[in-house]
């Protein structure tokens, strides 16, 4: 196309190829999240201690439901800080 100088009618040169994120829930055959499980859950929070969303850290919706859920519990028994400053 010589509008677009040969790239492609949205314009990019090189179209990224994104590899499906598969969940680290189901890939490992687990159904229950362990809020008591520290290291494995502060591994979907940010350093500010937000939950990390699924579009980006791969999990399915339903492990995603279950780890919001085992993050408020590790919260309020005071496992993890509800916010770090």
């Amino acid at each position: 196309d010589s509008r677009t100088g040969g790239m492609g009618a949205r314009g990019d040169r090189g179209a990224r190829v994104f590899r499906k994120k598969v969940c680290r829930f189901c890939g490992e055959r687990t159904s229950h999240v362990d809020y008591k499980d520290v290291e494995k859950i502060s591994k979907f929070l940010t350093e500010k201690g937000k939950v990390i969303p699924r579009r980006i850290s791969g999990n399915c919706a339903k492990h995603q439901r279950v780890l919001a859920r085992a993050v408020k519990l590790c919260r309020h028994s005071g496992l993890v800080a509800f916010q770090v400053e």
